[in-house]
């Protein structure tokens, strides 16, 4: 035992940190690129399987629905059974279902194959982002967290150039692309093993022994538990506490800001060439385009979150989204690339905020139901996602313009929440924020630089 404390909330980056965050990060650019690839594949999956608009609605849909399964079962089971196994097992089950989308032959067997897609996709959200912050220090917490969302929008963006890249290979291009998230899991899988268990988990475990090697692991042999900031415990911590007091209000909190951002997020993602169709757009380079701008959005982002905050990020995103999608749902006789253009600043203002939906759950639960919130406010959030990527090609069919109104609206939903039970985290310790007192962030203490680098 050493004299030292909060090692991990106020260590130095090291190596560790980062290659952790980079095999972290291999989930969401998977739904990312999931969510997207389905949007391309329609162009031959739609006449190979004879698809009405009701049937592409249920297949864009139900990988959202499987997410909402995925992360409201298996957050909780991440709790209960540890992050490590989770962490790798999910990977096997998104590479299994994925091979098996590119044999379906109805579109029944498609809905159903991406329903177990969305479970594996959503089970990732809770398992990794977890891990993640319960190793990082406090003062790269928002970044890193952040930057393993930031990657959703890379995935997205790699789904369109992969899908471009083999559309000419006929009638079945679709089943290849449907099959390509394997590559990705496999290659995230691998990169995986051999991570260490959270010590944080461990000790919430009593799993003392198996805590203090994970720590020597990753630090080295001088540090041990003792310099692992203590948490409050949570008297029989289970699925419903994260629904109780005082912690309430923040699930309700998660729950609406997280629906508000991916609501027009996915609705955009899944049905972007029909989107730009309207607009008289035509072509891969103004879907390429937009989804880089959902990455370009990310990096001043990643900046911000750490210098104005968490909350004030989030509305500042939420207001400009809802005044970009506001101005052409509103006047529906602006010329096309008056629209496309409050498109791209939505994609910019949201790349450059999305990121929170990870941040902000990690930081507000203690460790015996992070995963949990993690994993409800996954599920809660596609409700609403899952609702509206369905009734997308419905609202496209009635006019371009209403699914941008639309996403305006949600906007001012999730600005409103912001301001009504938004929290301060930034540079605030897990043991702080997991108390779940309502208090302003705290300057951050010394650094401890331990002497080797993992």
């Amino acid at each position: 035992m050493t004299a030292r404390s909060n090692l991990i909330d106020d260590a130095p980056l090291t190596r560790f940190h980062k290659k952790l965050t980079a095999y972290s990060s291999g989930g969401p650019f998977i739904d990312g690129y999931a969510i997207a690839i389905i949007g391309v594949a329609f162009t031959t999956l739609t006449p190979a399987l004879d698809m009405t608009t009701g049937d592409k609605g249920l297949v864009a849909a139900a990988s959202l629905v499987g997410i909402f399964f995925g992360g409201a079962v298996f957050g909780y089971v991440t709790d209960k059974i540890g992050r490590h196994i989770m962490y790798i097992a999910d990977l096997a089950a998104l590479a299994l279902f994925s091979v098996l989308s590119a044999f379906a032959t109805e579109v029944w067997q498609l809905v159903l194959l991406r329903f177990l897609l969305g479970a594996a996709i959503g089970a990732d959200y809770p398992i990794a982002t977890s891990l993640l912050a319960e190793y990082v220090p406090r003062r790269f917490r928002g970044r890193l967290l952040g930057a393993t969302f930031v990657v959703w929008a890379l995935g997205a963006a790699a789904a369109y150039v992969v899908g471009v890249s083999i559309e000419g290979l006929g009638a079945d291009a679709w089943r290849f692309m449907l099959a390509s998230p394997a590559v990705f899991a496999v290659v995230t899988l691998f990169l995986r093993l051999g991570t260490p268990e959270s010590p944080r988990w461990l000790l919430s475990k009593g799993r003392t022994e198996e805590a203090e090697r994970a720590v020597k692991k990753v630090f080295g042999p001088q540090y041990g538990v003792a310099d692992v900031a203590e948490e409050p415990a949570v008297a029989k911590a289970g699925y419903t506490t994260v629904f109780r007091s005082p912690y309430l209000r923040r699930t309700v909190f998660v729950g609406v800001f997280w629906t508000a951002q991916v609501i027009p997020l996915f609705a955009l993602y899944s049905f972007a060439p029909d989107l730009l169709a309207g607009m008289g757009i035509s072509g891969t380079a103004a879907e390429v385009f937009l989804a880089a701008l959902f990455v370009i959005g990310g990096v001043p982002g990643l900046w911000l979150v750490e210098r104005i905050g968490r909350r004030a990020l989030l509305l500042w995103s939420f207001g400009i989204i809802a005044v970009a999608l506001a101005v052409p749902g509103l006047m529906p006789g602006l010329p096309s690339w008056v629209t496309f253009a409050a498109v791209c600043v939505f994609a910019l203002a949201s790349g450059g905020s999305s990121f929170l939906e990870v941040v902000y759950p990690n930081e507000l639960f203690p460790t015996e139901v992070r995963a949990t919130a993690v994993g409800v406010g996954t599920a809660l959030s596609r409700i609403g996602a899952a609702a509206a990527t369905y009734l997308m090609p419905f609202a496209l069919a009635e006019s371009r313009n209403l699914p941008l109104l639309i996403g305006a609206v949600v906007s001012v939903v999730g600005l409103l929440a912001t301001l009504a039970w938004g929290v301060e985290t930034r540079n605030r310790s897990l043991s702080d924020t997991a108390a779940g007192t309502e208090r302003p962030a705290e300057p951050s203490g010394p650094s401890l630089a331990p002497t080797t680098t993992n």
